[in-house]
Formats: C-alpha cells, sequence, structure tokens
C-alpha cells in the first residue's frame, strides 16, 4: 500500500506554494473537507512523510554569506554517535549527512564570513575528539533547492 494517495499529495503541493496557507484555504482549493486536511496533515507528520512547518530561513539575508559543505573523517567510524552528537551543538552547522567514500559525515556549515568560518572548522569542530581530518568545499551560491516532485 502506498504511503500517499492523490489527496495527500495534492495537500502536499498547496503547502508547497504557501507554507502557511490555512487548512480552511487548501480544503476550499481542494474541495474537501477542513477535518480531512487537518488529519491527513497531522497523520503525515506523525509518519515523517512531512518533516514539521516550518519557515526556510535564507542565511545570507540574516548576514551568514558564507557556506561550506565539509567532508569528515573519524579515527573511528564507531564513534559517529558521540561526535554527531558534539556536532548538533553547533548552530552553525545545518545538515549532517552519512556518507560512503572518503568521509564518514557530510556537513553544511554557515558563518558571518570567512574568519567565522575558520573559527568554527578550528576552534569547534577541530577539537571533537575522534576526529581525525576535515575537507571543506565553499558554496558560492545556490542554483535551486526543491522538494522531491509528486
Amino acid at each position: 500500500m502506498d504511503i500517499l494517495d492523490e489527496f495527500d499529495i495534492s495537500i502536499i503541493k498547496e503547502l508547497e506554494k504557501d507554507g502557511r496557507m490555512a487548512f480552511s484555504a487548501i480544503a476550499a482549493n481542494l474541495k474537501i473537507s477542513n477535518t480531512m486536511v487537518h488529519q491527513r496533515i497531522n497523520r503525515m507528520i506523525e509518519q515523517g512523510v512531512i518533516g514539521g512547518i516550518k519557515p526556510i530561513i535564507q542565511e545570507k539575508k540574516i548576514g551568514f554569506d558564507w557556506a561550506s559543505f565539509t567532508g569528515i573523517t573519524l579515527n573511528k567510524d564507531s564513534d559517529s554517535d558521540r561526535i554527531i552528537e558534539a556536532l548538533k551543538d553547533i548552530p552553525e552547522i545545518t545538515e549532517c549527512y552519512y556518507v560512503t567514500g572518503s568521509f564518514t559525515l557530510y556537513i553544511k556549515i554557515v558563518a558571518k564570513n570567512h574568519e567565522h568560518m575558520r573559527k568554527i572548522l578550528y576552534e569547534k569542530i577541530d577539537n571533537i575528539p575522534g576526529i581525525a581530518k576535515t575537507d571543506s568545499i565553499i558554496e558560492l551560491g545556490c542554483a535551486f533547492k526543491r522538494n522531491i516532485s509528486l
């Protein structure tokens, strides 16, 4: 059985247009009940299909002009849970992924300027026990970012 049916997909598409759209407006657009919209959104959040409804902050608009994608090599991959918890304590790290290849983890860091980026890398990340090395690529701008098409 598929997790999403045609109503779920239609509701998600409405939310993608405007995440602040009232459930009643979604219901009116789709010609379904407000209760149905509410129940389905709650179910999709509970199932983890929708990760929540929250603002998307444009970092550059609030002074975070630098970003990097940084690969992290660990001394021991078995330390990854502890290291991830330490990375979560660094607010400038906005994403963290397990990856294959040369690195164990791949993170996205946002910073106000190059000096801020240097401090995050050298004074925060490099001081986490168990991190063997990092390798960063500076982001020059986002060409596009989107959800998977439904």
